[in-house]
């Protein structure tokens, strides 16, 4: 099921060459943590070819979805609850820090996050999750 609108997540980003366009929501937006994620690629590359790759990464995510739902004052507040779930739920947040500060953002700005990582994200309340990819039926 598609939305109007929807946050994705850095693997969403990452692996959108596995999804079909209606996969997605219309309006598709990312997270100044996914272009903070996405950036970090370049700088951790071995050779210049995967860092070429890495940075037409970042620069496509730029252009494709343009300025990133920053990481506020209402998502800092989302975190604590994101993050307490987590825990809750058995996982250490710390684990998987950027997930769910994308998470909050997502939850602080009222959107459904898209993600290939949504078992990561299970127990976690008052947010939408979307797994990816969704089952097709033929």
């Amino acid at each position: 099921m598609s939305h109007e609108k929807g946050v994705l997540d850095t693997s969403a980003v990452l692996r959108l060459h596995e999804l079909e366009p209606g996969d997605l929501p219309i309006d598709s937006a990312i997270t100044a943590v996914t272009l903070a994620e996405l950036s970090v690629g370049p700088l951790l590359a071995q050779d210049d070819e995967v860092r070429a790759a890495r940075l037409s990464q970042v620069q496509r995510a730029e252009t494709d979805y343009g300025e990133p739902i920053p990481f506020g004052v209402e998502a800092a507040r989302a975190f604590a609850q994101v993050a307490a779930d987590i825990r809750r739920s058995g996982r250490k947040p710390a684990a998987r820090a950027f997930d769910a500060l994308i998470a909050a953002t997502a939850k602080a700005a009222g959107l459904p996050l898209y993600t290939f990582n949504a078992a990561d994200l299970r127990g976690v309340t008052g947010l939408e999750i979307v797994a990816l990819p969704p089952e097709h039926n033929t």
